[in-house]
């Protein structure tokens, strides 16, 4: 199979046989020389097909699949306590419900944007002190959002990371949940 990797070996295998026949040529120039023998005008125009080429098999490779962000699940013990701080202080919305039947533990998933989280009643779905890390794009307004609410038991602050910026707040369960505005290198 033709790969970039492969077209370059070739490149140096070239220039190495030619050296030992006493002709000395630039890497780069073995690289278009290469390129040549596949009938390629110049060696960006080959390694682009050759680019090309890997994505696609790599695509056949993979077909059907795709991973979607994971949603966490966050256990809480009082449904108006954290109704109050997921909706009221972090601006979630209920997206559904789900009851057993009624004096079931309550299991919903909540949204903001592209954000989705699970929260449940129901024990073992998740163990409290949990701790979720949400990325996300304009943390600054949304930290600035959160002070303005004048939440009585969270004030979190804006935090440098190696990585970016980060909000973290805990919920009223133990819960730990670290929006972050990753840095692009």
């Amino acid at each position: 199979m033709r790969s970039f990797h492969n077209a370059k070996t070739m490149a140096k295998t070239l220039r190495e046989e030619l050296a030992a026949q006493s002709l000395d040529i630039s890497h780069s120039q073995a690289l278009e020389l290469t390129a040549h023998m596949f009938g390629f005008a110049d060696w960006n125009t080959y390694a682009a097909v050759i680019a090309a080429e890997e994505a696609e098999t790599e695509a056949a490779r993979t077909s059907g699949l795709k991973f979607k962000p994971a949603i966490p699940i966050i256990r809480f013990f009082d449904e108006a306590k954290a109704r109050e701080f997921y909706l009221g202080f972090l601006g979630f919305a209920v997206d559904w419900e789900h009851r057993f039947h009624p004096g079931a533990p309550l299991y919903m998933q909540l949204s903001r944007g592209d954000l989705l989280i699970h929260l449940s009643e129901h024990h073992g779905d998740a163990s409290p002190g949990a701790n979720c890390f949400c990325r996300m794009e304009g943390i600054e307004a949304f930290h600035a959002e959160l002070l303005a609410k004048n939440y009585r038991s969270n004030r979190p602050g804006l935090e440098k990371a190696d990585w970016g910026l980060e909000v973290t707040v805990n919920d009223p369960f133990g819960n730990r949940i670290r929006f972050c505005e990753q840095r692009h290198n």
